[in-house]
């Protein structure tokens, strides 16, 4: 996530806090104090609030009375529920930017796949990841949609850094190549059903669990 100096004090605080969050430096039932992030990013207490109030609207923190705001914790279930939400939304934006999609798009999407199959660990590689599928969508032309997909990216991303906290190897996503080649027939419905049942993968139950970080990893 990217900052820029014209956005409001409280929207800088709450990125900067969210990318912590979601890259596991922050854990769940953290408490965030408004004092010490005041201090850290020179600011009053309200856009320190504002910013709490943006996190709490993701999902990343909840406020609980007399105890102040702490990180959310996560649960397989939100995991799945993450999953399908990705999944119904992608597809709905991937099927009204298909007819939009040039060679050229199609292109800089593949060679950010690859890029992420060179991926050294796994921050390098959910970024690649997210730009492919937000590459191959933006088309759509619907600028809600695409906020909302990019706080469920989030959301992905935070429970993908949860299992991953030491060894990485950075997978091969087939499915990623399996759209681009649907896309380039114009086989629209094809692609789309390719990326909802690569996004719904995600959402399984684990089983033996370094085997299945890496199997989310190259589903997400």
């Amino acid at each position: 996530m990217s900052t820029a100096k014209a956005d409001p004090v409280s929207v800088r605080i709450s990125r900067a806090l969210a990318e912590r969050i979601i890259a596991g430096d922050v854990e769940p039932g953290a408490r965030l104090r408004q004092d010490h992030i005041a201090e850290e990013f020179g600011a009053s207490h309200v856009p320190v609030r504002e910013a709490f109030r943006l996190l709490e609207s993701q999902g990343l923190v909840v406020s609980e009375p007399r105890r102040g705001v702490r990180v959310a914790g996560f649960s397989l279930d939100e995991v799945r529920e993450v999953a399908e939400m990705r999944a119904a939304l992608e597809v709905l934006a991937l099927r009204q930017a298909g007819p939009h999609l040039t060679k050229a798009l199609l292109e800089e999407a593949e060679a950010i796949s690859k890029a992420g199959d060179r991926a050294s660990d796994v921050q390098a590689w959910e970024e690649a990841n997210r730009a492919f599928h937000r590459l191959i969508i933006t088309p759509c032309g619907m600028p809600r949609l695409l906020r909302t997909i990019d706080d469920l990216h989030s959301a992905s991303a935070r429970f993908l850094f949860s299992g991953w906290r030491a060894e990485w190897e950075a997978p091969t996503d087939r499915d990623h190549m399996a759209i681009l080649a649907a896309l380039r027939a114009g086989e629209i419905e094809t692609a789309t059903a390719v990326l909802a049942r690569h996004i719904r993968w995600s959402g399984q139950e684990p089983r033996k669990p370094a085997l299945r970080r890496a199997q989310v990893a190259a589903r997400l």
